[in-house]
């Protein structure tokens, strides 16, 4: 089993942080938080001080993703099975770990590129959460939602996340591409059907991110969401639909940058004790109509 309990938090660069926070505020209905840089967003969907960071700079980009462990030995364990990987971890100072609202933090890259920070202790903010539409996000347990990840070396970050983190393999779904069967693959560290997915990526392109779902607790949230940010004319980049895999009912939105989230409802809960991991063969039961939008064309579903 794995010492990862879930996704923590995801910390991001933009060129235009008053976009985002009209996608994640006024759109979505995210909470805004509070953090060390002025000019950094900083939001809320639970007691942690912030769960997405979104801080100004000269380009866009996914600056860390952030895995949380129960304590200081788990962090340990974690931290001597990667270098026993041959991976080089970085201890962060008490100044970066106050900066990243944890006690503890290690931080290294992934086969594909990815900063990857582990960490535990998190700091939590009492206060309580008053979002602009009274949404409520579904996270303890399972974390704060998922990431999917562009992999551009696929096995290595496959054999790195399942043979040296220790995620689960969550099943699979077959890609229509030319050459040797390629799939997209979901991994869990908890209940939540897959806080991780990786999909095969050209080796040219840049480590990054695909997407970020996060859940909420009503459909009525989601339809409600759905129209706000239609309205404050953001891009549909996937209409709304149910996963085959998760069960999720969800829409994708197009975020400053050119990344998706995933906003949905109704996910599944996976009992270990009788798993076992399944290949779909269509990404969804109804919906989920990419046409008005630009999605990764070369990786369709195989059906």
């Amino acid at each position: 089993m794995t010492d990862i309990r879930g996704l923590g938090y995801l910390r991001i660069q933009t060129t235009d942080v008053a976009r985002w926070r009209e996608l994640v505020v006024d759109g979505l209905g995210m909470a805004v938080g509070s953090g060390p840089e002025p000019n950094g967003l900083y939001l809320r969907v639970d007691e942690r001080r912030a769960r997405l960071i979104v801080l100004p700079g000269d380009s866009d980009k996914a600056l860390a993703v952030g895995w949380e462990v129960r304590d200081q030995f788990a962090l340990q364990r974690v931290r001597e099975t990667v270098e026993k990987a041959g991976v080089t971890v970085e201890v962060l100072s008490q100044e970066e770990c106050d900066y990243r609202d944890a006690e503890q933090v290690i931080a290294f890259d992934d086969p594909i590129g990815t900063r990857v920070e582990v960490f535990f202790g998190p700091v939590l903010d009492h206060s309580p959460v008053v979002t602009p539409h009274g949404g409520r996000w579904i996270t303890g347990e399972q974390g704060l939602g998922h990431v999917v990840l562009p992999a551009t070396d696929f096995d290595a970050a496959h054999a790195f996340y399942t043979e040296v983190l220790g995620f689960l393999p969550r099943g699979a779904i077959r890609l229509q591409a030319p050459g040797p069967a390629r799939r997209v693959r979901f991994l869990g560290v908890n209940q939540r059907h897959h806080s991780l997915a990786l999909c095969p990526a050209p080796p040219t392109e840049e480590p990054g991110l695909v997407h970020l779902m996060t859940e909420v607790d009503t459909l009525d949230a989601v339809g409600q969401a759905l129209d706000r940010v239609r309205k404050l004319g953001f891009s549909i980049s996937s209409t709304l639909g149910r996963h085959t895999n998760d069960k999720m009912v969800s829409f994708y939105v197009r975020a400053p940058g050119g990344w998706d989230l995933e906003f949905g409802t109704e996910g599944m809960l996976v009992d270990e004790a009788y798993y076992t991991a399944e290949e779909i063969t269509a990404d969804s039961y109804w919906g989920h109509d990419w046409s008005g939008s630009e999605p990764l064309a070369a990786f369709s579903p195989k059906s």
